[in-house]
């Protein structure tokens, strides 16, 4: 009992300090505390055996193991969007949108651009890098207010692309391993929930801003922004190749390289916007250490609450939760759905949600008879809905680290977009495949 109200408790805490503003790197490892004391897991290595879990230990693998597998990506993919807005590239792009387009499509183009990238396999981890400057630039031009970029960057990223079939992203394709599917299972469900999230999440994002406009919200600059400059900009054609470059690389080289393909797409990336533009650089280098210690930040934040996770795993209460939610009666499909979205929304990670979910419910349900296909979408689905909590490592970077916006004043669209339209996309898959849809 001490266990459960500790795990409840501390995932409370870091949500709650999290939203209050407070740094993460205290956060993270004061609220795993919390877990510990009430769970009664030791707090370091030296009053365990050895391998045993622990507080230290736990915290540290976590924390460590994501920096391990993803330093090289927030780096690359930070400095991309830095030498991309000091080139003046963002800029031109935004400015040839906004003219061809019209300020009313303005947001429609951050989302596609960042749906195109996610679909493309870019990692969701650095899509907002490289289009927070089109989006901020964006914005700007269209004197909407900024505290919605994170809302627009999320949306096109971790909702009707991610979860898709066919999509390279790891949250489709971790299933196959357990389910013997293809990345294209249950394809013709997962289009109707797609296309929905897509309109009615679009839709949505609209009417928030329409109605903070409204009240009189508008664009407001900070001394941080990139200068307002009257200076030659690239053509826009040439400034579109270094993400065309990053969405084709990325593509033909994830089946052979994995997750290593994106290092080599968005050093490339970064590549061919120093040869395309570089005579529009005010400071290349400069552009270059600016990104690096953004990455810092943001990879720093993000394994913070990596690290709760790998104590929130080692905790009796945990494995009574999975296993009570594994096993509730009724459809396999509504069963697998809620113990995978809780579990995401405990971890803040919609791959440690189905990791640790899929290994119990999956050998389980396909002795049931339940549809391998089906059970793979509306878990690669649900992955995505709670997953999105404040606490969640992907909206604290986007948040934070590459907008620059507090909680307080972003998170609500965020939420809204990132965990109610997933979750009325879940509710929406379930109902078409029990209907015999794709099945």
């Amino acid at each position: 009992m001490l266990s459960m109200i500790g795990l409840i408790g501390g995932l409370f805490l870091l949500i709650y300090l999290t939203m209050r503003g407070m740094n993460l790197l205290i956060v993270g490892p004061l609220s795993a505390l919390v877990v510990a004391l009430f769970s009664g897991l030791p707090l370091f290595p030296q009053l365990v055996g050895e391998g045993e879990a622990n507080l230290v230990s736990n915290y540290m693998s976590g924390f460590s193991g994501f920096v391990t597998a993803w330093y090289l990506m927030f780096l690359l993919g930070a400095i991309f969007g830095k030498v991309m807005e000091d080139s003046g590239a963002a800029d031109s792009v935004s400015q040839y949108i906004v003219k061809k387009f019209g300020m009313k499509y303005a947001v429609l183009a951050i989302v596609a651009a960042c749906a195109i990238l996610t679909y493309g396999g870019v990692s969701l981890f650095v899509v907002a890098f490289s289009v927070y400057p089109m989006a901020l630039s964006l914005f700007k031009e269209a004197n909407l207010p900024r505290r919605f970029i994170p809302a627009a960057l999320a949306f096109g990223s971790v909702t009707f692309t991610m979860t898709s079939a066919g999509s390279p992203e790891i949250q489709n394709w971790i299933p196959i391993s357990f389910l013997n599917t293809s990345p294209y299972a249950g394809w013709e469900v997962s289009l109707i929930v797609a296309v929905f999230m897509a309109v009615f999440g679009y839709w949505w994002l609209k009417r928030m801003i329409t109605k903070a406009v409204q009240k009189g919200e508008k664009f407001v600059s900070r001394d941080n922004d990139p200068a307002a400059l009257n200076r030659a900009l690239p053509n826009p054609m040439m400034a579109a190749i270094p993400l065309i470059v990053v969405l084709i690389i990325s593509f033909v080289f994830h089946d052979s390289l994995k997750q290593s393909a994106l290092i080599v797409a968005l050093l490339s990336g970064v590549i061919a916007t120093y040869v395309l533009n570089r005579k529009y650089f005010t400071n290349f280098w400069g552009a270059v250490s600016e990104g690096t210690l953004g990455a810092l930040i943001a990879i720093g934040n993000t394994a913070a609450v990596v690290g709760f996770g790998g104590v929130a795993k080692a905790v009796p209460a945990f494995t009574q939760a999975v296993e009570f939610m594994t096993n509730i009666p009724g459809s396999p499909l509504i069963g697998s759905a809620i113990a995978v979205s809780v579990i995401a929304g405990m971890t803040g990670s919609a791959s440690g949600g189905q990791a640790i979910a899929l290994p119990l419910i999956a050998p389980h349900y396909m002795d049931m008879g339940v549809n391998a296909e089906a059970l793979h979408r509306v878990v690669s689905i649900s992955s995505g809905a709670l997953d999105s909590l404040p606490h969640n490592g992907y909206v604290v970077t986007t948040i934070r680290a590459v907008c620059g916006e507090s909680h307080q004043d972003a998170y609500n669209a965020v939420g809204a977009l990132t965990v109610i339209v997933p979750a009325i996309g879940v509710v929406l898959a379930i109902v078409l495949f029990s209907l015999g849809l794709g099945i």
